[in-house]
């Protein structure tokens, strides 16, 4: 496969280094991409360098993952209006084993050409400031640093020496790989142009080496919203952080411009594939199939197959036609995921065990309805559900009702819900 081919066609790059493509063919070869540490997880604009590294390891090439436990002391000012805050070491290490857990889901580590992940801590940690100088520093002129956008554009504002060598920290880092690793080219987003070109200056003025350089776009979504952002903020990789369902519904509520751009970025599906995935889409994009076959790739390659079954089962609860069995079928953490922000009431298990009519659920005991004349108006009205199913004023309440043993979906009309806790 043509690793550089294959980003074209999908739409996956920015710029590139001349010879590159050449380069590549001509021998498998190492290449790398920088994962900031400054969280436990990736979100899901990392998803673009990730599948970079995935496309050059199908190519036939070693994709190195880059985890910076030393550059994460400093801070990268690519794209940024101010300094953020460094880390400590302790917090870093921590989260590079979040991140290597996530890199381990997509990327193969056995094989004639496995990926590896370094931490460029281990080779800066012995490195003092003058041997830094001496042996780096005097390499790149102080007009060449001045001329990148990164720096460029906060010279008004004001920028620190840490942030303005971060560019030489980051060339090192391709130094140390290309003599270490026979890594010939860097990879990254578009931002990363600047610090990855004094990468290549470096290997070429320190080893007399040749190194390439490839970037990806950053990513828009068609109606100008920050791609990976809801309302409620990042979305992430890790289920603790972003829950499986959501992570299923980002990619579901795509519009059609931006499923027809995300499914050749964000899976592996062949050109071919996607081209009959968006004809079939065209005939009838009512029924949102190109979003359908997106939000399976990428939920069950993250989250795992049972997790996207488990998010197609919720969306099926929540927004179409089910059934007593199918919410009754769901986990409790599912259960909690899908309605999030419903209100909710508590009340314990001997009430429960003693029968409670469901006119006292629906007001006194609850408050989800004002008053029990209200609860025998909408029971006379058909509009009254427990876990989905239409219930009449005979109705009681006992322990097969429960949601795993501890809940009840109480519902008036299609779009009132309520939750009971049994504690």
């Amino acid at each position: 496969m043509n690793f550089i081919e294959e980003l074209k066609w999908r739409g996956m790059i920015h710029d590139i280094m001349p010879g590159t493509e050449e380069a590549l063919l001509k021998a498998p070869s190492s290449g790398y991409i920088g994962f900031d540490p400054t969280s436990d997880s990736l979100h899901i604009g990392s998803l673009v360098q990730i599948m970079t590294l995935v496309h050059f390891q199908r190519a036939g090439h070693t994709p190195i993952a880059l985890i910076g436990g030393a550059t994460g002391m400093v801070g990268d000012p690519s794209g940024k209006s101010q300094e953020r805050n460094l880390l400590d070491e302790q917090t870093i290490s921590e989260n590079i084993k979040g991140v290597k857990k996530q890199l381990e889901k997509f990327l193969s580590f056995e094989g004639v050409n496995p990926a590896e992940i370094v931490n460029n801590y281990d080779w800066f940690k012995s490195m003092n400031f003058l041997e830094f100088i001496r042996d780096i520093g005097k390499h790149i002129p102080v007009n060449y640093m001045m001329a990148k956008d990164s720096v460029k554009s906060r010279l008004e504002t004001g920028m620190s020496f840490t942030e303005f060598t971060y560019q030489l920290v980051q060339g090192y880092d391709f130094y140390y790989l290309n003599q270490h690793k026979n890594c010939v080219v860097q990879l990254g987003g578009s931002d990363q142009w600047g610090n990855i070109v004094t990468g290549t200056e470096l290997i070429r003025r320190k080893a007399g080496g040749t190194a390439f350089a490839v970037t990806t776009p950053l990513i828009k979504k068609a109606d100008g919203t920050k791609f990976g952002k809801t309302e409620s903020g990042n979305i992430w990789l890790d289920r603790e952080k972003t829950s499986p369902y959501a992570f299923y519904q980002y990619w579901l509520n795509t519009s059609d411009a931006d499923a027809t751009n995300f499914i050749k970025i964000f899976t592996l599906f062949t050109r071919e594939e996607i081209s009959q995935m968006q004809i079939e889409h065209d005939a009838a994009p009512h029924m949102r199939s190109l979003q359908k076959h997106l939000a399976e790739d990428i939920t069950k390659r993250v989250h795992g197959k049972e997790a996207y079954e488990q998010a197609v089962n919720a969306s099926k609860i929540l927004f179409g036609k089910s059934t007593q069995e199918d919410l009754l079928s769901l986990t409790s953490e599912a259960f909690l995921e899908i309605f999030e922000g419903v209100p909710q009431a508590h009340l314990s298990r001997a009430e429960l065990e003693e029968g409670l009519p469901i006119i006292d659920v629906l007001a006194s005991k609850t408050g989800f309805l004002s008053s029990n004349g209200e609860a025998r108006r909408a029971l006379k009205a058909n509009s009254i559900s427990v876990n989905k199913e239409k219930v009449t004023e005979s109705f009681e309440l006992n322990e097969k009702n429960l949601i795993n043993g501890k809940y009840l979906l109480l519902g008036k009309g299609k779009k009132s819900n309520f939750i009971v806790v049994i504690d």
